[in-house]
């Protein structure tokens, strides 16, 4: 109470300090004015309701210069995100101004008590403004980032990232501000938040660390939704949702498989849809008998690739010898599809149509054979 009573007399003596000094020093206002300022210096309320209605007014004009004169300039522009920004700093201006004249007004009113108080408040009212004017702001910017193809880190997967690191920040900023408008020294609840930290990260480490795994393939993209990726640990299948804790993969036979963030990244990933573009090449080993028209059997393989209506021709087909096995001619047929998806019922129709073919030009396939010979029949 008596702290209190020594703030509010602090206060006072400040305000009455203010008065002196301008009533003293009239050198900067015109000749015009100073009649009216000995008026409201003799009757501090009736100059601080004044000031309360300039300010008021001012508030206003600064809100007719957002709506009629910036926004129709930002109507001109090709962007959305001068119209975006306007329309959530409209608010927070028309707060400051105004309530940066009821602070002047308090203070040249002069009040025996409660001046301190209502300084706060107003200062208080202004954090509040800007801090909820960047809560939407982040918001509407990172989506209108996200629609613009040369900012490719702000991806709409992204968004709740960067948002809810840029929301954190303006309320810690705005948390330390009003506490140091207050008077509160925050050094003791960080230090309290630090010890409830620590007990939190040991008793949840596990989801702490799918939660910034998650952070981590949000932000470096290893494979996005839709890709076909492979794990070192054997799954593969489509990409349908990366979570904060968790990615989940569409098997081909149907099967959703969840896979935790913490293992995902730090596993081996083969992503099939990765590079310029979704295209895939398959691999076809076909062996043919030694002894065989290794132009022929070219010329088989080159055309079922290319005839294939699910191949690309662009990158074509192609066909390499490999090498001389054990009982064949070892060749490989190279060939590109559009999603990796396709790649089991493609390599199906190719090895069909490839066996027909060396069946109709009498190719032969080797195959393991065993020869038993019998030295001496039993008698």
């Amino acid at each position: 109470m008596f702290m209190a009573q020594e703030q509010e007399s602090k206060s006072a003596v400040y305000v009455t300090d203010l008065g002196e000094q301008l009533t003293n020093n009239m050198d900067w206002l015109p000749e015009a004015w100073r009649p009216m300022w000995d008026m409201l210096a003799n009757y501090p309320i009736l100059g601080a309701l004044g000031l309360i209605a300039i300010a008021y007014v001012l508030a206003l004009l600064t809100r007719v210069i957002f709506v009629f004169v910036l926004e129709h300039l930002a109507t001109r522009s090709k962007s959305e995100m001068d119209n975006i920004v306007l329309q959530n700093l409209r608010r927070p201006v028309f707060t400051t101004t105004f309530a940066l004249g009821l602070v002047m007004a308090v203070q040249i009113s002069a009040l025996s008590f409660g001046a301190s108080v209502l300084i706060n408040v107003l200062t208080s009212a202004i954090v509040v403004s800007w801090m909820l004017a960047g809560l939407r702001l982040s918001s509407d910017v990172l989506s209108g980032l996200s629609a613009n193809p040369k900012f490719n880190l702000v991806e709409p997967r992204t968004i709740p990232l960067f948002d809810l690191v840029i929301k954190l920040g303006i309320l810690l900023f705005s948390s330390y501000g009003l506490l140091m408008i207050w008077g509160i020294n925050p050094v003791g609840w960080l230090a309290s938040a630090g010890i409830v930290g620590i007990a939190v990260g040991f008793a949840a480490k596990d989801t702490l660390a799918n939660l910034f795994s998650g952070l981590f393939i949000l932000a470096d993209s290893p494979y996005q939704i839709g890709d076909y990726i492979n794990l070192d640990s054997g799954e593969r299948g489509m990409v349908t949702a990366i979570g904060m804790r968790s990615t989940r993969l569409l098997t081909r036979a149907d099967v959703e498989i969840t896979v935790p963030n913490a293992v995902i990244a730090n596993a081996k990933i083969t992503n099939e849809s990765g590079g310029p573009y979704k295209k895939m090449r398959i691999r076809l080993p076909v062996g043919a008998a030694y002894g065989s028209d290794v132009d022929v059997v070219c010329d088989i393989l080159q055309r079922t690739g290319e005839g294939h209506t699910e191949t690309c021709g662009l990158p074509a087909p192609r066909v390499r010898m490999r090498g001389f096995g054990a009982s064949s001619l070892d060749f490989e047929l190279l060939a590109w599809i559009e999603q990796p998806a396709d790649r089991g019922r493609i390599s199906h129709e190719l090895y069909i149509a490839i066996y027909k073919a060396f069946a109709d030009q009498g190719i032969e396939i080797p195959f393991t054979k065993q020869d038993l010979y019998i030295k001496e029949m039993p008698k």
